[in-house]
């Protein structure tokens, strides 16, 4: 069964503050690098899967972008998208990811911001949204890089409590893992780069970029909070174009 844990009154409630005063890495790093590997928005029809608070598809829609279908399991979460939203254009769907039959051919992009990691059978995932690009699509995601889903207990601290190294074990056993964020119990799927490279080449893509986001030293001067990301990846960004006819 999914778990649907953005419904979860506390950890809702807490990663809405953390969302709503940009202390995240969303803001700061996610995002401008998902939207730096997308192409031009002018016209098209997009497809976001995990869409959450709707923040990309009305940024999008301010780019030029024909339509968005947003797609999110959580309904604390469309409630609040569909609150922040006044526009026709931008269709919200409550559906998970694994279960979200898109048309086929609807759309010129599909994007997916740090939610393929809590789905299971993410192969089934990226040969859906094949099906549903047209000729020449682009699907670009970002999920939590595999570094990170490798190892839920984290950092290792020194005799001061400050952060020594990150731990790593287990890193090719590609399992389920729980850990712990705002509540205990947060299941995430553990896959390596390698696999979700392939997931992407086996359902039809031409890969078209692969990242690891990190802060910039003009950033860091800002957000010092940020310094442990400079250490180790937090993200992993991938970009694919599906075959023109």
């Amino acid at each position: 069964m999914q778990q649907n844990i953005y419904d979860h009154p506390v950890f809702f409630s807490q990663y809405q503050a953390l969302r709503d005063s940009d202390a995240g890495l969303n803001g700061v790093l996610e995002q401008p690098a998902l939207r730096g590997a997308l192409p031009p928005l002018a016209g098209i029809d997009i497809l976001d899967l995990g869409c959450g608070f709707g923040d990309f598809a009305r940024w999008a829609r301010g780019e030029g972008a024909a339509s968005v279908t947003a797609v999110d399991l959580s309904e604390r979460m469309l409630e609040q998208a569909r609150a922040r939203t006044q526009d026709p254009a931008i269709q919200y769907r409550c559906a998970g990811i694994e279960d979200f039959q898109p048309p086929v051919a609807a759309y010129d992009l599909a994007v997916s911001s740090l939610a393929l990691h809590y789905v299971e059978d993410y192969a089934a995932a990226a040969a859906r949204v094949f099906a549903a690009l047209r000729p020449g699509g682009v699907f670009a995601l970002t999920v939590e890089h595999p570094i990170c889903t490798a190892s839920p207990q984290g950092w290792a601290l020194d005799a001061a409590g400050e952060p020594s190294h990150w731990t790593l074990d287990a890193y090719f056993q590609q399992d389920a893992r729980a850990s712990r964020w705002f509540v205990d119990g947060v299941i995430k799927h553990h896959r390596t780069v390698e696999s979700y490279v392939k997931g992407l080449l086996d359902a039809g893509f031409q890969l078209l970029h692969l990242g690891e986001p990190a802060p910039d030293p003009q950033t860091l001067a800002h957000r010092d909070g940020l310094r442990p990301h400079a250490r180790r990846p937090a993200l992993l960004l991938l970009s694919a174009r599906k075959p023109a006819r």
